[in-house]
């Protein structure tokens, strides 16, 4: 038996598995989405996939006595097929509003998991639900592997202010919105008030853990205890401030009544009625994630270094595929080769998201992973669209290339380019005139929806310093309207996607930066653009200057770090 047949019948069993509860819990079916109970992008516990096999980024499963369905976005639909079509009907995410797929049911739900908003805007129209004691996918299936290591700070010279000087700036917030506390849900942003950093996530240096930060300037890390030894050292925490998550009830029950702001995006239904016992309970986003958005000069000369070290890679790499490899070579042998030049860099951690290697066909499933069951070898025809980036000690780059290898048809190369003219409108807006991310992606899409062709996905979206390669609350999509600030970063990636042929993605991070007192977008991403796959007939000359001075750019900061024919290959963009 191959190994994908044992995968579906794995599949089958734990659904059977999972249903034979559902009658003794009086329940016709069961909710599973892709976050853990921190609400984490990427996570070491994956009930998602235990379930359903999908191994995207985002989704939902809801399990039926007769029926599994699966809801994800436009970037998972080939994806999810493929990984999840046997035993679920791939629905888009949308319909999981107000789902009326079925109605009059009763849907379990673990409360640690989803928030109350969720729950109302997802299954209470046409549904009901019930609340359980515990997580059916832990109960069939619980062999997740935990890495325990303890959490660690980062140095201001890093990071650019004291925890000390962040809590300052929170607590004024708090004062002012007239709240005494406010419960931090979301890990990254307790890593981002204390500079701490844990290994508790596969792609982001993330410490699982909450936090109760009262206005007087008082603070409560509840994590285990196992984990804060080194912070206990440093004195940055004191024992009396350390909360296990077991005893957080009883410690909730010495506080004093007051208002409290819990973000209304990752604090769980669980602890929103723990909460809700005590304290006035204000459901809103919580004010760090702005804070967080807007990088001082520290952060943004860490992510300027790093992404010169990972340029650097990155270039060496593309030169290697395109002009010195002559050998027949998969997708995974191609994302392997990249990584082997990023780790010659000690400042290089690890990478920020699996890497996304896709040629022809699978170019076209925006979130492919290549594994070694269904990695292609690279068809010198084919285009191949490689996503990829790296958590260094300092940053966090995220970047996508598109490559040939040959001579490319008309309608390839002419594709391309219009997503091509997409980011460089990105990239030179006036963001005076183009304030939001709702007006930019409108630019970003034009040249390519002239011609009747577009993408699912959005244009761009946040990237943290150090933490999540994707981080909000700004974005470049069909509906952010967050104001840009001097001081985001933001990916930059256009693209086209035709099902069964090809994919095209071109992503650079950007960062808003102040420049004779106008913001501007600056690319921090330094790698060059393929121009055997433009179609310079249809660039006018502001978009060809722009690409002239964006490799010269490169080359003026890449070259010392290359050697002789690398540099000449790269001058050769110029």
């Amino acid at each position: 038996m191959d190994k994908i047949s044992k995968k579906t019948q794995m599949i089958k069993k734990r659904l059977d598995e999972l249903k034979k509860k559902f009658v003794l819990l009086g329940i016709d079916g069961y909710v599973v989405p892709k976050n853990d109970e921190f609400f984490s992008e990427y996570s070491q516990k994956n009930r998602l996939k235990t379930i359903s096999n999908f191994s995207g980024s985002a989704g939902y499963a809801i399990i039926l006595k007769k029926k599994n369905i699966l809801f994800v976005d436009g970037r998972y639909t080939i994806q999810a097929q493929i990984e999840s079509g046997k035993y679920f009907k791939i629905e888009s995410l949308q319909k999981i509003v107000n789902c009326n797929l079925f109605k009059n049911l009763k849907l379990g739900i673990d409360p640690r998991v989803f928030t109350s908003e969720q729950i109302n805007r997802f299954f209470l129209k046409f549904n009901s639900v019930k609340i359980l004691d515990s997580n059916l996918i832990d109960q069939i299936f619980n062999k997740y592997s935990f890495k325990s290591k303890p959490f660690y700070s980062l140095p201001k010279k890093i990071v650019g202010e004291s925890f000390q000087q962040k809590i300052n700036k929170v607590t004024k917030i708090l004062k002012k919105q007239k709240s005494d506390y406010l419960f931090l849900s979301a890990p990254e942003n307790v890593a981002w008030l204390l500079n701490i950093r844990g290994f508790d996530n596969p792609n982001s240096p993330i410490p699982n853990c909450r936090l109760l930060l009262i206005k007087d300037k008082n603070f409560f890390l509840i994590s285990e205890k196992s984990k804060l030894k080194k912070l206990i050292k440093e004195k940055k925490i004191k024992k009396k401030q350390i909360i296990e998550s077991k005893d957080f009830e009883i410690f909730v029950d010495t506080l004093k009544k007051g208002k409290m702001i819990i973000d209304n995006k990752t604090c769980s239904l669980f602890f929103e009625k723990l909460l809700q016992k005590k304290f006035k309970l204000s459901k809103k986003e919580d004010p760090i994630y702005l804070l967080k958005s807007i990088k001082n000069k520290n952060e943004i000369n860490g992510m300027i270094k790093s992404h010169i070290i990972d340029g650097a890679a990155l270039t060496k790499f593309l030169y290697w595929i395109k002009v010195i490899n002559k050998k027949k070579i998969s997708e995974i042998d191609a994302q392997n080769k990249l990584e082997k030049f990023r780790k010659k860099n000690k400042e290089y951690l690890f990478p920020s998201f699996d890497t996304i290697a896709g040629s022809g066909e699978n170019g076209a499933i925006v979130h492919y992973r290549a594994k070694k069951k269904n990695s292609r070898i690279i068809n010198k025809k084919d285009i191949f669209l490689c996503d990829s980036g790296g958590q260094y000690k300092y940053g966090t780059t995220d970047v996508t290339r598109t490559l040939c290898f040959s001579k490319q048809k008309q309608h390839i190369k002419n594709i391309f380019t219009k997503v091509l003219k997409g980011h460089i409108a990105v990239a030179t807006s006036n963001l005076k005139q183009y304030y939001n991310g709702k007006l930019i992606d409108i630019r970003a899409r034009k040249s390519l929806r002239r011609h009747g062709l577009d993408y699912e996905h959005g244009t761009g979206h946040g990237v943290g310093f150090f933490l999540n390669v994707h981080e909000g609350p700004q974005a470049i999509s069909k509906f952010n309207k967050i104001k840009l600030k001097e001081g985001m970063i933001l990916s930059n990636e256009p693209g086209f996607y035709k099902k069964g042929k090809f994919g095209i993605r071109i992503e650079n991070l950007i960062y808003i930066k102040k420049y004779n007192k106008k913001l501007t977008f600056e690319n921090l991403t330094l790698a060059p653009i393929d121009k055997d796959l433009i179609n310079y007939k249809l660039l006018d000359n502001q978009e060809k200057d722009y690409l002239f001075k964006y490799h010269i750019d490169i080359y003026s900061k890449l070259s010392k770090y290359l050697n002789k024919n690398e540099k000449n290959w790269l001058a050769s963009f110029i």
